[in-house]
């Protein structure tokens, strides 16, 4: 796969750097590893939901966690003893540690995560500050003293 050299967008667009940083991020996560399985679900206009399939895994050995716009979820198998190896005839669970990270878009916050069935189910949820909301501007004529004072 080709490499994009971003930095033109960086020298050209003044406050457009996030919008590099993204692509930049975006095109670092390609790179990624595909396990374990994972599904992202819209469960209503702001609601989202990321489920993992991590069978093997207990709650003790998976952490997550967000850092400015980026959900990272690490699952750490426990090394085990010598003496309590096991021998597979065949292993089609995987044991293996992974890390996986998520680009959040603004205002996304993880709202839980609950571990059931093998399934690590994360709820995510949209809220956008009542200052960026869209609003109304009603139209009642123009007063010339409010221009002036402007």
């Amino acid at each position: 796969m080709r490499t994009v050299d971003l930095s033109p967008l960086y020298r050209s667009f003044i406050g457009f750097d996030h919008l590099a940083q993204l692509m930049d991020n975006a095109s670092r996560n390609a790179k990624q590893s595909s396990f374990p399985p994972y599904n992202i679900e819209l469960l209503g206009e702001d609601k989202y939901q990321i489920t993992m399939a991590v069978a093997g895994f207990v709650e003790s050995e998976l952490q997550i966690e967000t850092e400015k716009n980026t959900l990272t979820v690490k699952g750490l198998k426990e090394t085990k003893s010598a003496d309590g190896e096991r021998t597979f005839i065949h292993q089609g669970i995987a044991e293996r540690n992974f890390e996986h990270k998520f680009q959040l878009g603004d205002h996304v916050k993880v709202r839980g995560a609950a571990l059931e069935n093998g399934l690590l189910n994360i709820a995510l949820e949209r809220e956008i500050p009542e200052a960026e909301k869209p609003r109304t501007i009603a139209i009642n004529g123009v007063n010339q003293e409010l221009l002036k004072s402007a």
